[in-house]
């Protein structure tokens, strides 16, 4: 197991596996900590089964502030960890900076984007098809709404939360066009991705206005969307791990984001890493929907017919879900 000393100021220590050698991999858990039962979680989940499986140990950190991004990339690369993985679209910039100047190790970022990854050749920038997932559970949403009204709650008001909330709205009116969508970001800042008594408010609030499923992509913040869904008896639907079992019989299903296998995938790879783009899909199994023994009763036959009729229209490519990238716009919901 791996031994977390917290960085204290200007990152003064280095989270540390006990005998840690200058090969060992590196992890850097974005703003919301490892356990934020996510996002976060998810990265940590893929490491520690590469730790299991392998014997191998890893070094880690969960930064507390913006300042330590790049501190933290620095210690990482002067101790000589191969690859350093990062998680979250706000690495991307420090990546940028730092890679340049340790050629022999590898980066890599999960979510960020990178203009001049051409000129980053130990980088590999590795994103997912959200759009795509999240256009299944928005499926699901509209056909298990009795209201005709289901919500969405971002996290930081970014484009990548954007992009969640554009399929979800696109996989709703697919199977109801009159459905209505109540979208609302927890913030501008950082501090949106840890805020759930925030996230339950305006949970409460779309509860408020006739939502009775409501889709969380917010980190930890969405554990009080669906603390609040629970509460006020409807359905939530969970994001990136499987979060069905946070409230039994209450997450109607969680749109999964495979971080794990990416990171898995990653450590695996070591000091071979291929670098470049990486982009995972539906047809990748990078994106998807959880059914476990805490929502089965919540899904008829019917609705599962039809989101897998969906998912396989979208890998063959007969079915377009519009990217909020795209246009930096989504065609069926307004923000």
């Amino acid at each position: 197991m791996s031994m977390m000393k917290h960085l204290a100021g200007a990152v003064a220590a280095v989270a540390l596996s006990a005998g840690a050698a200058l090969a060992e991999p590196a992890l850097i858990f974005d703003l919301g900590g490892k356990f934020d039962k996510s996002f976060n979680e998810a990265a940590f989940m893929g490491a520690e089964r590469w730790a299991q499986e392998t014997g191998g140990k890893y070094l880690e950190i969960e930064l507390s502030s913006e300042a330590q991004r790049e501190q933290a990339l620095r210690r990482f690369a002067e101790r000589g960890a191969n690859p350093i993985v990062t998680t979250g679209f706000a690495m991307a910039d420090p990546v940028s900076q730092v890679a340049p100047d340790y050629p022999d190790i590898k980066f890599v970022n999960i979510d960020g984007f990178f203009p001049n990854l051409d000129e980053l050749p130990n980088v590999l920038a590795i994103s997912f098809a959200e759009h795509e997932g999240s256009y299944l559970v928005g499926m699901l949403a509209a056909k298990k709404s009795e209201s005709g009204t289901i919500g969405f709650v971002g996290g930081m008001d970014v484009p990548l939360i954007r992009h969640f909330a554009c399929g979800y709205a696109q996989g709703a009116k697919a199977v109801n066009p009159d459905i209505t969508i109540i979208p609302n970001m927890t913030g501008t800042t950082p501090a949106a991705w840890n805020d759930p008594v925030k996230g339950g408010e305006l949970a409460k609030a779309q509860v408020g206005q006739g939502a009775d499923v409501i889709y969380a992509a917010a980190g930890g913040t969405g554990v009080g969307v669906l603390q609040a869904a629970a509460d006020e008896g409807i359905l939530s639907i969970g994001v990136d791990s499987n979060q069905n079992h946070l409230h039994p019989g209450s997450v109607l299903t969680s749109m999964l984001k495979r971080v794990d296998v990416a990171v898995y995938n990653a450590l695996t790879a070591g000091e071979n890493l291929e670098t470049g783009q990486l982009s995972l899909s539906l047809a990748d199994d990078g994106v998807g929907y959880a059914v476990d023994e805490n929502n089965e009763a919540l899904l008829t036959e019917d609705m599962i017919s039809a989101v897998e009729e969906a998912k396989a229209g979208i890998i063959a490519g007969d079915i377009e879900v519009t990217s909020y990238y795209a246009n930096d716009s989504c065609p069926v919901l307004t923000f």
